[in-house]
């Protein structure tokens, strides 16, 4: 997937800077990148860009591994986005680092890992299905990011899991973590989560709740003792 974000440039770095631009309505961000001449070094440009569009892309299917075509004073590049900061408490765009990168040299990327299907071993056999990774590492070209990897879960029965190199084989990338790394696996569940429950109706049936017992004040006692030795008295 790629999407369009327009962007415009900022006259300096800075927090002073950064705060105008925010008033402004625009997130502040900066745009790294090499030079054309690979001996010269890596370029900062900071740049603004506005705040719902680049929430967009971000809460997309692909997030921040969406391929950008940031269009800067006319001209385009091709981004991803580096890293990005929140606010706490509104959720809303403080700023964000976008870099260039080249259609035709591959690079890394992190891709979250998404189940199909429910295995049997967690409806016939009562066992549940674990993750342990969500999310691995792999190498591919720029245009051919893929928005998740999906893994079939069907036919898992108890004690059964998909390792990395499971995963079915896509000739646009290839997977960085290592091939032996667990993904998923059905377990059985925890002996004292399954007791739990059995032992508590086990108890409620044996034996019948007891009664409250609500202590006596001092008062109380001595009232008692007063009326009782009142009809002692009554009674000689």
């Amino acid at each position: 997937m790629e999407a369009i974000l327009e962007a415009v440039s900022r006259d300096t770095f800075g927090k002073n800077e950064a705060r105008r631009t925010r008033r402004q309505g625009m997130v502040p961000a900066v745009l790294y990148g090499a030079s054309s001449d690979a001996r010269q070094k890596t370029e900062a440009t900071p740049i603004a860009v506005n705040p719902k569009a680049l929430l967009k892309i971000l809460h997309s299917e692909s997030g921040a591994n969406t391929l950008i075509s940031l269009k800067l004073a006319g001209a385009g590049a091709r981004v991803l986005v580096r890293e990005y900061q929140l606010d706490p408490v509104t959720h809303q765009v403080l700023h964000a680092d976008f870099y260039r990168v080249a259609m035709d040299r591959a690079l890394q990327v992190t891709i979250p890992v998404i189940v199909k299907g429910e295995p049997k071993g967690v409806k016939q056999q009562g066992g549940v299905l674990e993750f342990i990774r969500r999310e691995i590492d792999i190498e591919c070209l720029p245009g051919d990011i893929p928005e998740h990897v999906e893994i079939e879960v069907s036919e898992l029965m108890l004690h059964q899991g998909v390792r990395v190199r499971d995963v079915p084989a896509d000739p646009r990338w290839r997977p960085l973590t290592e091939g032996d790394a667990m993904l998923v696996h059905v377990i059985q569940p925890k002996a004292e989560e399954a007791a739990a429950p059995a032992e508590a109706a086990a108890a409620a049936t044996a034996t019948p709740a007891e009664p409250e017992v609500i202590k006596k004040g001092k008062k109380e006692e001595e009232e008692e003792k007063k009326d009782e030795k009142k009809k002692d008295e009554k009674k000689k």
